[in-house]
């Protein structure tokens, strides 16, 4: 049975489990801060929060002892860190995972990496959306304000959240907005079949570029995970693509499959991407028609998931339910 935080939203916790901001940069944090004291949230942050050298926040074990610190912080209700980085596969060996009791934890990118760990091995269900930077502005667009609704369920509850109208197709940081995005282009949710598609089952995934690396570690036992917390249960899958090309991905997705992760898979999602360049013509929609024949399931791509935002607020190991049909998409999540 998943396990769901179940206390209310007051205090946020700031930690980096990758990278931490730099100095220069400590405004951004700060403002963000701001903001969400102004919405009546307190924020407590570790001190690597505020730190960053030789690609990350402070070395592994230091990391780590900083998120079990702030995990354990009985005044703290949620953790939401900075943004994501580069090395958090780093911590996996310095943590105790029992250690942790159910608190919801947001983020993405390589942040996405710890929360499917901490939900496979934990059975505690964890937030896949925006980091705590990205609420900075003095507005925040309807999709991206959802994490608020998402980080104060418990047990039981079930929340709808829809596509959202635009997107943001590249990052401007010299142009800021009032909801700090740009969301200049129409959001269109695709199906490899070319018609409406629904998706039922449990949710997992995350940055695919760094979950990666769970396969064939201790750390990403999908099978282990599936018998104690999710027996019999499809899964589905929801995927992004961070920095890699047509042919990575493919590689990725491959070895997803001969490791055991895709059995029992009742569709996957793929978010927009940046990414995805073609390699001698070989597109992403080409990768996602392959798969969806070969694992014989629907696969939903173009969807507000990653480092495209805005971002719907997803749960892993939550009982959810994706509608797609004329370019928007639905879904339903189910806390049981």
């Amino acid at each position: 049975m998943i396990r769901y935080p179940d206390r209310a939203l007051k205090t946020i916790g700031v930690t980096a489990p990758s990278s931490g901001v730099p100095k220069e940069l400590h405004h951004v944090l700060e403002t963000a801060i701001s903001q969400l004291e102004k919405q009546g949230y307190a924020v407590k942050s570790s001190p690597n929060s505020w730190t960053q050298l030789e690609a990350k926040s402070s070395p592994a074990a230091v990391r780590a002892k900083e998120l079990v610190n702030i995990w354990r912080d009985s005044r703290v209700d949620a953790i939401i860190p900075p943004w994501g980085g580069e090395l958090l596969f780093e911590l996996m060996e310095h943590l105790d995972f029992q250690k942790l009791t159910p608190k919801w934890l947001l983020g993405y990118s390589d942040i996405s990496l710890l929360s499917l760990a901490i939900t496979l091995n934990t059975g505690i269900a964890t937030a896949h959306g925006t980091n705590i930077v990205d609420l900075r502005g003095t507005e925040t667009d309807p999709t991206t304000a959802r994490w608020a609704d998402v980080l104060a369920l418990t047990k039981g509850a079930v929340i709808k959240q829809v596509s959202s109208e635009r997107y943001q197709k590249t990052w401007d940081h010299d142009k800021p907005t009032p909801q700090v995005f740009h969301l200049t282009e129409p959001t269109i949710w695709k199906t490899v079949s070319g018609h409406a598609e629904r998706l039922e089952g449990r949710l997992l995934g995350g940055c695919i570029d760094v979950i990666r690396h769970l396969i064939g570690t201790p750390y990403g036992g999908i099978e282990a995970f599936r018998k104690k917390f999710i027996p019999g249960e499809p899964v589905i899958w929801f995927l992004e693509n961070c920095d890699m090309n047509t042919t990575d991905l493919k590689r990725s997705l491959l070895q997803m499959k001969y490791a055991g992760w895709f059995d029992n898979c009742s569709g996957i999602v793929f978010g927009r991407s940046e990414a995805n360049d073609p390699v001698q013509g070989y597109t992403a929609e080409m990768v996602y028609q392959e798969l969806a024949e070969q694992l014989k399931i629907p696969v939903i791509y173009d969807a507000d998931i990653g480092h495209q935002p805005p971002q719907v607020i997803l749960i892993n190991g939550v009982n959810a339910t994706f509608h797609v049909e004329d370019g928007k998409g639905r879904i339903f999540q189910e806390l049981r």
